[in-house]
């Protein structure tokens, strides 16, 4: 099992990614899953799916808004409290933000949106973990990064990708200043991935352009060598990967998992 006996704490627990992350982790043998979300609501529905794996993996659930340091603080001090101690921080809350272009995009709300979200609020995360790690002389972090980085896409999301750039090349200088501390930090670019988002985007992109589902997911499946867009669980497990002791001596490097539709 990847992640046996491990504290896991999984931000940005959603219908997509995010709580594939808890499920997964809860499977891979955590002892225990933090996770969190800005609503209840979500926390409820992983803890039902974890428990439903008839695992022995502990599950808290905490309402934490990223952006706000003494959301991100609490969500530690629980997580101490609980379990007494953090091996592994999974960031995958984000904010998305406008399909928009860098040059004409609204910057003003790029800085509220998702620089706010994707850049600070999961870097206000990270350095809410880093005491607790340091301490331990051991841990994981690993940000859930897009492939949007990596190529520019057919579709305008500049201020998420430019967000999700910088956090990629903060990834690399904190490899470098936790490094000493037994601290481990990863990032990994995810490409397409069939879940909840990606349907219903499907859905929508069919009924404004009147072609069946299935024939845009045969497009997108064509650009991808492994022939298919990876469900999120499979992308989840990759994730893991970097956070688990398999891992151990990689930090500051960048995963690629879309089925090799980007090849660096």
């Amino acid at each position: 099992m990847l992640l046996k006996d491990k504290i896991v704490i999984v931000s940005g627990i959603g219908p997509g990614l995010g709580v594939k992350l808890a499920i997964e982790a809860a499977r891979e043998g955590a002892a225990g899953v933090v996770c969190a979300a800005r609503t209840a609501e979500k926390l409820d529905d992983a803890q039902r799916r974890i428990e439903a794996l008839g695992v022995k993996t502990r599950v808290l659930k905490q309402v934490c808004d990223i952006t706000d340091r003494r959301s991100c603080a609490a969500l530690v001090e629980a997580t101490v409290k609980t379990f007494g101690r953090i091996d592994a921080l999974v960031n995958s809350a984000f904010f998305h933000g406008d399909m928009d272009y860098v040059s004409t995009a609204d910057l003003d709300a790029w800085m509220s949106g998702p620089i706010a979200t994707n850049l600070i609020g999961t870097l206000k995360l990270t350095q809410a973990v880093i005491p607790q790690m340091k301490q331990q002389r051991q841990g994981a972090i690993v940000m859930i990064n897009t492939m949007a980085v990596r190529q520019v896409p057919p579709l305008g999301e500049a201020g998420y990708a430019v967000s999700k750039a910088a956090l990629a090349n903060a990834v690399k200088w904190l490899a470098k200043e936790l490094g000493p501390d037994g601290i481990r930090v990863n990032t990994v670019h995810m490409g397409w991935m069939w879940g909840v988002p990606v349907q219903s985007y499907m859905e929508w992109q069919a009924r404004q352009h009147n072609v069946p589902v299935e024939t845009l997911i045969a497009q997108v499946a064509a650009q991808i060598p492994l022939g298919r867009i990876p469900p999120d669980e499979e992308c989840a497990r990759a994730a893991l990967f970097m956070v688990s002791d398999y891992a151990s001596v990689v930090t500051g490097a960048s995963l690629d998992v879309n089925g090799g539709h980007y090849m660096p």
